[in-house]
């Protein structure tokens, strides 16, 4: 996808148009339009350019497959790349847990195939609540060439997710990443989980707000600590396209490169004072802010949990007055709800 021009190359190519014909100014005019279509407002406010990355091994370690990752760096540079083939995936963890907190990793994804694979940045309590956890998805679902990377966000509460009767499957939104190419370089992918509400970022851009609907809402909002995970893993059965395409191993190793990753956040025993960052300028976000994320929603969210006329809404409450929800707008015209 071409990228816009710069403002000062736009207005040199306007300046030249002085003297051309109407026609060509107007074609150069529309083709500065589309550019800019193509790429979200500004959000006028970067929550990643507010605080500094720690060397890797400072803040997490290798929680499974110790022997497909490389830590890379010992700066504030410093990241670590992780693999999958036939024989193993990998993860790492944060070395502590947080109960609220800014949690963002610079993230490259590969190209090509990929079908069937998942590279995940989330938090999650498991190992300390098994079968009963909470957690916080950012999950880029494998795809086939020529198709674009699909973002998974969502949200696990008290154990919804495991499966059982009566038990919530899950508050799943996602998005093409085709506005850029995730596999030409890093862009940063973050999460703020506040007392208040969650909010998805993708470079700086809010895609996703889940906000907690009153004091009482245990159910439908996570309160308990949570440690920062990464891995990449095989999920063949359901990743791309419900288990149409399934992992294929003469492509691999499959690598995820995080970079820069970022943590401003309050342990469980800091004291009161410690605060999650603001997630915008003010307490909430910005009518800029919202205005780009309003953008990111029109034309690259592809499922709404709360849009799906499969899921029963009596498991998922924060849906019954969704107009009034305020975390999500209605899906794009090329959604699917299935």
């Amino acid at each position: 996808m071409a990228a816009a021009a710069p403002a000062g190359h736009r207005h040199a190519l306007l300046g030249v148009g002085a003297a051309a014909p109407p026609l060509l100014l107007l074609l150069l005019l529309l083709l500065v339009a589309a550019a800019d279509a193509q790429q979200p407002p500004s959000p006028g406010f970067y929550p990643s350019k507010r605080y500094r990355a720690r060397p890797f091994s400072r803040d997490f370690r290798a929680l499974w497959g110790a022997q497909h990752q490389s830590v890379s760096g010992t700066g504030n540079g410093g990241g670590v790349t992780i693999w999958l083939d036939s024989t193993s995936g990998s993860g790492f963890k944060s070395r502590r847990a947080f109960r609220s907190g800014y949690f963002g990793a610079s993230v490259k994804l590969q190209a090509g195939y990929t079908a069937g694979v998942i590279t995940a940045f989330y938090l999650s309590n498991a190992d300390a609540h098994p079968g009963f956890h909470d957690e916080v998805d950012m999950e880029f679902l494998g795809t086939t060439p020529g198709r674009p990377y699909t973002l998974q966000t969502n949200v696990y509460v008290l154990g919804s997710g495991d499966g059982g009767p009566g038990r919530v499957v899950g508050r799943e939104v996602k998005f093409h990443l085709d506005w850029f190419d995730p596999t030409a370089d890093f862009h940063h992918y973050a999460i703020l989980w506040s007392p208040t509400h969650i909010i998805f970022y993708v470079d700086d851009v809010p895609i996703r707000r889940y906000p907690r609907r009153s004091a009482t809402a245990a159910a439908t909002f996570p309160r308990r600590p949570m440690w920062v995970y990464g891995s990449i893993w095989d999920a063949s059965s359901w990743a791309t396209d419900d288990g149409r395409y399934r992992a294929d191993y003469r492509y691999s190793p499959f690598v995820a490169r995080f970079s820069g990753l970022l943590l401003r956040a309050c342990s469980p025993r800091a004291p009161p004072r410690c605060r999650a960052p603001s997630g915008g300028p003010g307490d909430a976000l910005s009518p800029q802010q919202e205005a780009a994320m309003r953008w990111v929603q029109r034309n690259h969210m592809v499922y709404n949990y709360c849009l799906d006329p499969k899921r029963d809404r009596r498991l998922t409450p924060e849906c019954i007055h969704h107009a009034d929800a305020g975390d999500t707008y209605p899906v794009a015209h090329n959604a699917t709800s299935s």
